[in-house]
């Protein structure tokens, strides 16, 4: 589950999820995106979009070579569905790979965002979700994301 949920996401999360998942609207997706950021987890959080996040004077989307962003649509999210026995709803993605990303930016986090249409906009589109610690340093091997089984969001 995310370290935090960004507070223009809270309540909405399993929403933009759903939405992605149900092709509404029909370039919708969730994205990955790598950061370097010494921001605190209370100033991050009030932020509404990934520009804002960018923006943020202590925060930078790594460059290394071989990074890119990682964008899901909806054939590869699983199937939205509460647990109702548990009474709680658990989202999952894709475990995240990058092959051979080079030295370069340390990554500190993950933002998983909601983007309404990749075929257009900006930054200041993508809402961000959850964050995730991720502390990495590239050194040319292969970098792993694995979303542990109860998945990136857990509301209950």
């Amino acid at each position: 589950m995310g370290d935090l949920v960004f507070n223009r996401a809270l309540g909405r999360v399993v929403e933009f999820y759903s939405r992605v998942d149900n092709n509404d609207p029909a370039n919708s997706a969730i994205v990955i995106v790598a950061i370097n950021t010494t921001a605190t987890d209370a100033v991050l959080k009030d932020l509404d979009d990934l520009a804002a996040i960018l923006a943020d004077a202590n925060t930078a989307e790594v460059t290394n070579t071989n990074y890119a962003r990682i964008v899901l649509s909806d054939s590869e999210l699983a199937a939205y569905a509460p647990d109702d026995g548990a009474d709680e709803v658990n989202l999952d993605i894709p475990d995240s790979a990058w092959t051979a990303v080079a030295a370069g930016d340390a990554w500190t986090d993950l933002v998983v965002c909601y983007d309404p249409d990749t075929t257009g906009g900006t930054d200041a589109d993508l809402i961000p979700l959850t964050l995730h610690d991720f502390a990495i340093t590239p050194d040319g091997s292969d970098i792993n994301a694995n979303v542990p089984a109860t998945g990136f969001f857990n509301a209950s």
